[in-house]
């Protein structure tokens, strides 16, 4: 018997740089704990907890408001718990969700949806909930939550793109950059105001993005908006969002992204983690720096009010 079900993976992300601060013993005694916490979340809204899956957790909810409700109350809730963490305890939580037909045998579930929301979790960022466009119409009466269109866009396993969205989670989160709240799903146009640019320039050839123009992928697909034809980069290597004013790189790759900025000396590594990008700077995709032909990509952020410290 298939039921309409609302699917919702969400996995550890972080936990290899665990194991390397504190050993095998202790990094898997974090993790567990932290995948027990993330199944209580889910249970606490009326949720059921299929299993767990190393450093992830699958759940299934009847109602795709519940499911998102959910999602984004584990974030906040987790949010406030970094804060008192030791910085290399930290360990953020992404999600994927998605609703179709699901087959249950046994107590576990197959199907698409299974599929598709263990995909969209690994596509996601830290600290990110990404959402099939099935589950973001239905989860109309989600409360205090916002949807970003992400556009269409591949999924590992499926023939053709599906329009995804991403669940925003944060209370003082601006809309923006945001496409729709909560129940308002037949309107997906975003804002008219142009609040920042970003232009990238790469072998000679400049490209430049405006803050309603995001999100902006980079990557070695055709389809990528900055596409960067080498191999050492992904084909789905980073994404950049416009948020709180200011434009965020996340690391979506396998080999991970190196950032520095002009002026400084040091550089910031990313592996599948986020920073804001700010002035001017360069990326090197897939090989660090230190790699004289490394493929990297020049940039400078104007019209932002991002504040540093």
């Amino acid at each position: 018997m298939t039921v309409l079900t609302t699917v919702v993976f969400a996995d550890i992300s972080g936990s290899v740089a665990l194991y390397e601060t504190l050993g095998n013993e202790h990094a898997a005694a974090a993790v567990a704990q932290l995948t027990q916490w993330i199944s209580v979340s889910i249970q606490s809204q009326a949720g059921r907890v299929v299993k767990k899956l190393g450093d992830g957790v699958l759940g299934v909810f009847g109602d795709a408001a519940a499911a998102v409700a959910a999602t984004a109350e584990m974030l906040q809730a987790h949010e406030e718990r970094l804060a008192r963490w030791p910085y290399p305890l930290r360990m953020d939580i992404r999600v994927g969700v998605a609703t179709g037909e699901i087959v249950e045998v046994d107590g576990d579930c197959y199907g698409d949806a299974v599929n598709v929301a263990a995909r969209l979790c690994e596509r996601s960022g830290p600290g990110e909930v990404w959402a099939t466009e099935m589950a973001v119409l239905l989860a109309g009466a989600a409360p205090a939550v916002w949807f970003r269109k992400l556009g269409m866009l591949d999924i590992r396993g499926k023939a053709e793109p599906a329009m995804l969205y991403q669940v925003e989670w944060r209370q003082d989160q601006e809309p923006d950059s945001l496409t729709m709240q909560a129940g308002l799903a037949s309107q997906l146009s975003p804002v008219d105001s142009i609040l920042g640019s970003i232009q990238f320039s790469w072998h000679g050839l400049d490209a430049t993005f405006t803050s309603n123009e995001a999100p902006v992928h980079v990557g070695r697909a055709t389809h990528a908006q900055l596409c960067i034809n080498d191999l050492r980069v992904s084909r789905l290597h980073a994404r950049i969002d416009w948020r709180n004013s200011g434009f965020l790189l996340t690391d979506l790759s396998s080999f991970g992204t190196w950032v520095r900025f002009d002026g400084s000396d040091s550089h910031v590594r990313l592996r599948r983690d986020a920073c804001i990008l700010h002035g001017t700077g360069e990326m090197s995709l897939g090989v660090s720096f230190a790699d004289p032909n490394a493929p990297r990509v020049a940039f400078q952020v104007a019209g932002s009010s991002v504040h540093l410290g």
